[in-house]
């Protein structure tokens, strides 16, 4: 695990993002979410369907502006900055979204899909850099002649990653950038992300809702529910011990490689909250198999313990008197 630094690359507070529901009624999709992340960490972000992970990332970003909070990156407010300055700041923080088939324009070649950064900041030689960049992706160097229609999916989302890293940013947000692959492509993109970031030293927050995946690239796993991160632990740690009950049913349900080994699984019954009308105490007590009365009363709050591994974040009440 890359270990924390008293300065992190970039610092979250509080952030928060309501959306008007049909009734007007305002619907979180984060809740007040916390965490740092240290020069040349890769943080993974995982969850079911619905609990913020791609909001969270585009709100980092400014993609989708946030209601309320602060995000701090390399010392520098994002929130207050202005549109000119975000564009300069953006530089240093670029996103791979989930559809590689709706994220490059159809009608540019991919030459001028990944040089198009470059001349919105007027890069020289920028010819020679798309060549750089293909070669990094593992993409030949004719490829920059065609037009995204001609390639398969897992070399469009080579594309987008090459574009993304086409000003050298410090920060890479990989929004379930293989959950539209297919299997057998899904392995070639995480290792040639784990490698890019190995290789450029490049800090990344890896979203997914399969846990299996973030296993790979991750030095610490965040584990979302309702809008909110309700543990941060080191990769190995969340695996070997989850210490929410939600992080327990997660991990339960990720395949083993030998088939002779079984595991008991954790299997959560009840109704989701209702996000329009979220309940008071913790969001996940419909579901939680070790519910208590306080529970249903006080939202317990985001605790960091030391573990032998590293520090541990968790957000349950029994958790954090065990």
């Amino acid at each position: 695990m890359t270990p924390l630094l008293s300065i992190p690359l970039l610092s979250v507070r509080g952030l928060t993002k309501s959306y008007a529901s049909a009734t007007g009624a305002p619907v979180q999709a984060l809740a007040g979410v916390d965490f740092d992340l240290a020069p040349g960490e890769a943080l993974g972000v995982v969850g079911e369907s619905g609990c913020g992970k791609s909001t969270l990332g585009r709100a980092l970003l400014r993609l989708v502006e946030p209601t309320s909070g602060s995000v701090t990156f390399q010392g520098q407010d994002i929130l207050s900055l202005s549109r000119r300055q975000l564009a300069q700041r953006r530089r240093d923080m670029q996103i791979v979204f989930q559809d590689p088939f709706g994220a490059l324009n159809p009608r540019h070649k991919v030459g001028t899909i990944i040089g198009e950064p470059l001349a919105v900041h007027d890069i020289p030689n920028r010819a020679r850099r798309i060549a750089e960049l293909l070669e990094m992706v593992g993409l030949p160097a004719d490829a920059a002649q065609r037009f995204p229609h001609e390639f398969s999916g897992g070399q469009r989302q080579r594309v987008a990653i090459a574009r993304a890293l086409a000003l050298n940013p410090k920060l890479l947000i990989a929004d379930e950038p293989v959950s539209a692959l297919d299997v057998s492509i899904q392995s070639q993109i995480i290792n040639l992300i784990a490698d890019l970031r190995g290789s450029l030293g490049l800090s990344m927050i890896f979203i997914s809702h399969d846990l299996s995946v973030v296993r790979h690239v991750s030095d610490r796993i965040a584990v979302m529910y309702f809008g909110r991160i309700v543990e941060i632990a080191p990769a190995q740690a969340l695996f070997d011990d989850p210490a929410h009950p939600y992080s327990q049913a997660l991990v339960s349900a990720v395949p083993l490689p030998d088939p002779s080994r079984r595991k008991a699984r954790v299997i959560l019954e009840g109704e989701l909250a209702d996000p329009a009308n979220p309940p008071p105490g913790c969001a996940f007590q419909s579901r939680c198999p070790f519910v208590t009365p306080r529970c249903r009363t006080e939202r317990p709050a985001l605790v960091e313990r030391r573990i032998e591994v590293g520090l541990r974040s968790v957000a349950c009440h029994l958790a954090q008197t065990a």
